[in-house]
């Protein structure tokens, strides 16, 4: 692939005291449902991104397929990346018990919770992570579920022949309307993860949140954000204001106003989470589609601000 080509658009600065400090690089692409291109920052060449955690309602989406009994709260927890709180805890202990998946059958990989507040608890309760802190616990759990389903085997789930990873390949790869051979590695959590131009990751999103067959988990995000993400997580707080956004490693948000069957995605060049969700929402403030207030200011540990964060796409 021929990365070097494209050509990422200037999207942030950070000033201390009127001296430019850092500046983040990256890319924005908005499309329509009949996938017209509305607006890009940036020319990323028609290149593909890895979706990462993007992915997540996509591959998801054969939960409904199959029709797969889940309570909201276990959709939205399939759909996202949660913080590893104790009511994500909860309902992905729940969500194993029902379907009496193990926790030795997930392959998703142990991690602290992405929650500063439940590390520090579980820190001074003597408590010890396991999988079910894991952010991509959901997504491992419906992949079983889905398995036991269809008859498919548990052992290797996490395997790119495996006939349940060809399934979703087949899915995403439909609702993304991808017709080219992008490649294809293992996330962070070990299973396989697609890569796609980032106008077809909004297409994907649209063509899933915008066709009635997936209403029930376009209710069970909206209506459970908390279980979505969590904790300081950028999704949720969007979610909080009624449009589906799903954020993801490497730089990535995906954002869908379903009224307006519209959607874009943001990748920042060098991962900044910081300038992730400041360009995030300051687009959708651009747009019309809410109104964020979100704090520019660069202060010292007193309190002392020095200087601030701006973004340079034209309002």
């Amino acid at each position: 692939m021929k990365n070097q080509n494209r050509q990422p658009a200037l999207l942030t600065r950070q000033s201390r005291d009127k001296l430019v400090d850092e500046e983040h690089y990256g890319f924005i692409t908005r499309v329509s449902k009949a996938g017209e291109v509305l607006e890009t920052f940036g020319n990323d060449c028609g290149e593909p991104f890895y979706l990462r955690s993007c992915e997540k309602p996509l591959q998801a989406s054969l939960a409904i397929d199959y029709e797969i009994d889940l309570t909201d709260q276990e959709l939205a927890l399939a759909c996202g990346s949660n913080a590893g709180e104790k009511c994500h805890y909860e309902t992905a202990r729940g969500f194993a018990e029902k379907f009496g998946i193990r926790a030795e059958d997930l392959k998703c990989g142990v991690h602290k919770p992405l929650s500063k507040t439940r590390q520090a608890e579980m820190l001074l309760a003597g408590g010890i992570e396991d999988v079910f802190h894991n952010n991509c616990v959901g997504k491992h759990l419906t992949m079983l579920a889905l398995c036991k389903k269809l008859g498919f085997p548990t052992d290797d789930y996490d395997e790119l022949n495996h006939p349940l990873q060809q399934l979703i390949i087949k899915k995403v790869s439909e609702l993304c309307v991808i017709n080219d051979n992008y490649p294809i590695t293992k996330d962070g959590c070990g299973v396989p993860v697609m890569s796609m131009p980032l106008k077809n990751m909004v297409m994907g999103f649209l063509n899933l949140f915008c066709d009635p067959k997936y209403e029930k988990m376009k209710n069970a995000i909206l209506n459970n954000p908390y279980i979505y993400g969590g904790e300081d997580r950028t999704d949720t707080k969007i979610v909080e204001n009624g449009l589906i956004a799903k954020v993801g490693a490497g730089g990535l948000c995906v954002v869908v106003n379903t009224e307006a069957e519209e959607g874009f995605v943001v990748k920042v060049s060098d991962c900044d989470m910081k300038a992730r969700e400041l360009v995030t929402i300051d687009y959708i403030n651009r747009l019309g589609w809410g109104s964020f207030a979100t704090e520019r200011s660069i202060k010292t540990l007193h309190g002392e601000k020095v200087g601030e964060i701006s973004t340079l796409f034209a309002f």
